[in-house]
């Protein structure tokens, strides 16, 4: 990423921008693997400095492997994808629209891929499934091909009448997380799921006030942001392995509120086992005699799940408790009431739109 650095420390206002988007923009390719050609490196640079337009710079990538192929230069189609992605994302994120829509969601994928993918900007009439390193080869369950845009359109209708006020900027980050989480899960398009996604919420984050945010972390981090979005979709109960926004709070936190998460990747692999700091950690401490410490004499051991399974997704309903931990609705309940009455747990929102808070 040292491409763009000398226009992000010492540019004028407007390079400095430019530098960032252009970072942003060839970073996201990482998911996918994807490197970007010294031509589009040179042609950005060219850009940012003001002497071509996106148009110009698209043009020239055009003609770039144009003659490349007219000339039967053997080329890596998938450089010439990255070059040609990493152009459009960086003149979608240079632009001051936005409509909060699937129409919109749908329409930058088509700018994304045209000419690379036959079905750029359309949803998918298959069931997909995609082996994932973090997973040790097993995949996240997406929705299915025959209701897509009904579930699109459902995530979207949900989003757009959530009211944010009252909320403190943690519950921001955390309902964003939930959001973006369920609309990269439904995996709409049969291919560039994660850039796609990313570019929108981008986008979405401009939209709702959060203009200073350095969207470089995408650029240094798309591969962990990926890995998240995956962990937020993923559950084995039989290996108690569950869904959980953690890792995407903390990317989202280092993104808009500044924060310094450590953002590894091998810490969200399942089979991670994390080290014991100073030879107490949150379960040590769970065990004996409850949340900091103890509260009014500790909790059972339904309670200690009960705590867990929140610190794991903090949306999660009473049922889906009830389905996970094999015990009736009603014997949850009344774990719930009496963590409580105890301060441990707080509920914020409503039981349909809210979420849990661990006091």
């Amino acid at each position: 990423m040292s491409n763009f650095e000398e226009y992000i420390r010492q540019g004028e206002p407007q390079q400095k921008e430019k530098g960032y988007i252009w970072q942003t923009a060839i970073g996201l390719q990482e998911v996918d693997g994807l490197k970007p050609s010294a031509y589009l490196i040179e042609t950005a640079k060219q850009n940012i400095e003001g002497d071509i337009t996106f148009d110009e710079v698209k043009n020239r990538i055009d003609g770039y492997y144009k003659t490349l192929s007219d000339r039967q230069v053997n080329t890596n189609d998938r450089t010439e994808e990255a070059d040609k992605v990493s152009a459009a994302i960086a003149e979608i994120l240079s632009e001051k629209t936005f409509s909060f829509s699937p129409a919109e969601y749908l329409n930058i994928h088509r700018r994304l891929f045209s000419g690379i993918y036959k079905f750029a900007g359309k949803i998918r009439d298959y069931n997909i499934a995609k082996s994932e390193w973090v997973l040790n080869g097993e995949t996240v369950l997406y929705a299915s091909a025959i209701n897509l845009r009904e579930t699109l359109e459902y995530d979207f209708k949900e989003e757009k009448a959530f009211n944010y006020k009252g909320l403190s900027k943690q519950q921001v980050v955390e309902h964003i997380a939930h959001f973006v989480a369920y609309l990269w899960q439904i995996h709409i398009f049969g291919e560039g799921n994660t850039r796609t996604t990313a570019v929108f919420l981008i986008k979405y984050l401009h939209k709702l006030g959060f203009k200073d945010i350095s969207n470089d972390l995408f650029a240094a981090h798309s591969w962990y942001f990926r890995n998240a979005l995956v962990r937020a979709n993923y559950e084995n109960i039989t290996q108690g392995i569950h869904r959980t926004d953690k890792y995407l709070v903390r990317f989202l936190s280092n993104l808009l509120l500044g924060e310094n998460n450590i953002l590894k990747n091998r810490e969200l692999n399942v089979s991670f086992v994390a080290p014991v700091n100073g030879g107490v950690n949150d379960t040590v401490k769970l065990q004996n005699g409850g949340v900091n410490g103890g509260v009014n004499g500790g909790v059972n051991e339904t309670q200690k799940e009960i705590i867990s399974l929140i610190k794991e997704n903090a949306h999660i309903r009473t049922y889906e408790m009830a389905q996970k931990l094999s015990k009736p609705v009603r014997t949850i309940e009344n774990n719930i009431r009496q963590l409580k009455e105890k301060g441990i747990i707080a509920r914020v929102g409503s039981d349909k739109t809210g979420h849990w808070e661990i006091k």
